[in-house]
């Protein structure tokens, strides 16, 4: 399995109880990281680290230990941060970069890892980033370019991965969670810590569940290694309380991009129908 992601946390806070899953099952599952996350927040001693990409790539590797990552692989590319920031327009920012080359970076991973199921954001990125939408494309151009022999014939031998799934976001609770900041009379479009997450336009979209992970097994792992990323929130991000986590963290939702046309009922397993042989 390979999770294509563009910041240290993006692993832990959104799928990383599949991946922790799989991982705890045999299965080896590596990472690809488009950024090391220069724009995040940071505390004042950046915890002893000269820079902040220093400081969050320790956080990665410290979750990627308790998720049981078989390997971490960055693209090198520098955090965009939030939409319309003049960070976007950085030469290095992964939102800048040549969506074909960022695709092309990507599918020389994949044929070098050779995963047989692909996992990434969805379309939106989730909540509009600019790089997880960056990520997301270079993962669905890649797919296909792996397979390509016309393509990058100077990159390993192609490769064809089997099955490529988009994370979802919890639409329920973030439903739940924009009706509650109404109550309580705070503005739910600008919410987090920066108020740079419209909740309010995130609740208006959906997209279909192909598959339902249960990761009850692993719902420790991933709030131990979301607690890792101490210097985005940490414990206090790692998710909601246990009893809430049990209600609206007990599984993980992906809709599946490839193959087509989606499965006839929801997955309960993202390998499911995989040639193991391939």
């Amino acid at each position: 399995m390979l999770a294509v992601f563009a910041h240290p946390d993006d692993e832990s806070f959104g799928a990383g109880g599949t991946l922790a899953l799989y991982a705890a099952r045999g299965a080896q599952v590596h990472l690809i990281c488009a950024t090391r996350g220069e724009l995040g927040e940071a505390p004042p001693d950046r915890q002893g680290f000269a820079t902040v990409a220093e400081m969050r790539e320790s956080e990665l590797h410290c979750a990627g230990r308790i998720l049981g990552l078989a390997g971490i692989h960055f693209l090198g590319y520098r955090d965009s941060g939030m939409p319309g920031a003049a960070d976007n327009r950085h030469p290095r920012a992964l939102a800048a970069a040549p969506r074909s080359e960022v695709a092309r970076n990507t599918a020389g991973l994949i044929r070098q890892l050779r995963p047989q199921v692909i996992v990434t954001f969805d379309p939106v990125g989730g909540y509009f980033h600019p790089d997880h939408i960056a990520a997301h494309r270079a993962a669905v151009d890649a797919f296909s370019l792996a397979s390509d022999p016309a393509a990058f014939p100077g990159d390993g031998p192609p490769y064809s991965p089997q099955k490529l799934y988009f994370h979802l976001l919890p639409l329920r609770l973030i439903r739940w969670a924009e009706r509650l900041l109404r109550w309580v009379g705070r503005d739910p479009s600008r919410f987090g810590r920066k108020g740079d997450i419209d909740l309010t336009a995130l609740a208006k979209v959906s997209f279909p569940v192909h598959a339902r992970i249960d990761i009850r097994p692993a719902l420790a792992a991933k709030r131990e290694a979301a607690a890792c990323h101490v210097s985005q929130g940490g414990g206090a991000a790692a998710g909601l309380p246990l009893g809430l986590a049990r209600v609206f963290g007990a599984s993980e939702a992906f809709m599946r991009g490839r193959p087509q046309p989606p499965p006839s009922r929801i997955e309960r397993d993202l390998f499911a129908g995989v040639d193991e042989e391939r």
